[in-house]
């Protein structure tokens, strides 16, 4: 299958840099180029694409808004937005994860990289985990409410009530970066079987991906950033 790739970035020269790499590829293709949010959300309606690639600062409508606008749309739950942004660390990515994107990658990643972050995404199957990520999760997420607060790590216990024993002890795991083949290897079981406890935890929890079941790992409290 072809993944087909939308590009949203102000800057055309950039914009231009992306599709000629995205369309060198033969399982690839770019459908759509948007200068702003809102014209990303039309073209990702109207073209069919799998993966966007979202610059956060944008005009008008921004990256963060566009995500979210996306992730809602019951006709785009198929669809999957990486972020791009300049700063490796920065809170608005978070806010990205929180509204739907399935991951982050920074403006001066290797070319390699950023088509494998295409290929995972529209996979759906990986958190993107560029250095940063983690540390990223760890700085800006932890600093919500803890799981006495009243924000969604409040409301924590009431969330995981839903998944087994094995379910949370796998979604541990996941936050923790490991990748299905290395959770079967820790817990003595199929990688079949850790896909199926992942895809249960991703329906009881509403998460669209691996990305989101990171995110309410450390918004529930199951997960504690580790202090440096």
């Amino acid at each position: 299958m072809t993944i087909k790739v939308l590009l949203a970035d102000d800057q055309t020269l950039l914009r231009s840099a992306f599709r000629i790499l995205v369309d060198s590829e033969p399982d690839m293709r770019v459908v759509g180029e948007a200068c702003d949010g809102a014209q990303a959300y039309e073209l990702a309606r109207s073209t069919g694409a799998d993966v966007v690639l979202m610059d956060i600062r944008m005009p008008g409508v921004d990256g963060l808004a566009a995500t979210r606008m996306i992730s809602q749309d019951p006709q785009l739950t198929a669809v999957r937005v990486v972020i791009l942004t300049t700063f490796e660390v920065d809170d608005y990515v978070v806010q990205s994860l929180r509204a739907g994107a399935s991951g982050f990658l920074g403006k001066g990643a290797e070319p390699d990289e950023l088509l494998s972050a295409i290929r995972i995404a529209a996979a759906g199957e990986a958190l993107l985990s560029p250095v940063a990520t983690k540390g990223l999760i760890t700085k800006f997420l932890a600093q919500g409410e803890g799981p006495d607060g009243a924000g969604p790590a409040g409301r924590g216990a009431e969330r995981l009530a839903t998944l087994t024993g094995r379910e949370r002890e796998v979604l541990v795991l996941v936050a923790g970066g490991l990748s299905n083949d290395e959770i079967a290897e820790q817990l003595a079981v199929s990688p079949l079987t850790v896909k199926t406890h992942v895809n249960r935890a991703m329906a009881k929890l509403g998460a669209r991906d691996r990305a989101q079941l990171v995110v309410i790992a450390y918004e529930t409290g199951l997960v504690r950033p580790r202090v440096q």
